[in-house]
C-alpha cells in the first residue's frame, strides 16, 4: 500500500531547487543538460540529486521516476 501522505511529508522537506533537479532528472535529463538548463555546475546538480533522494528515502534513478509519476510530478 502507497501512503500518500508519507510522500506529501518527503515532498515538503525538498527545496525548490531540488523539486526542480527532480523533474528535469525524471524527464531523462543528464546532470549536464539539467546545470545547462538551471545555471549549476554538473557536479552541483549530482549533489542535489543525492540529497533530494537521500531526504525521500530513495536508494537509485528508477525509484526516484516511480516516485515522480506516482506524485504527478511528470509524466515521463
Amino acid at each position: 500500500m502507497i501512503d500518500h501522505h508519507a510522500d506529501e511529508n518527503a515532498l515538503e522537506r525538498l527545496s525548490a531547487r531540488e523539486l526542480e533537479v527532480l523533474k528535469l532528472v525524471v524527464e531523462g535529463n543528464t546532470s549536464s543538460q539539467v546545470a545547462l538548463r538551471l545555471g549549476l555546475s554538473p557536479k552541483s546538480v549530482d549533489t542535489y540529486r543525492s540529497r533530494l533522494m537521500a531526504k525521500l528515502g530513495l536508494e537509485h534513478l528508477p525509484a526516484l521516476v516511480k516516485f515522480a509519476i506516482r506524485r504527478g510530478l511528470t509524466s515521463a
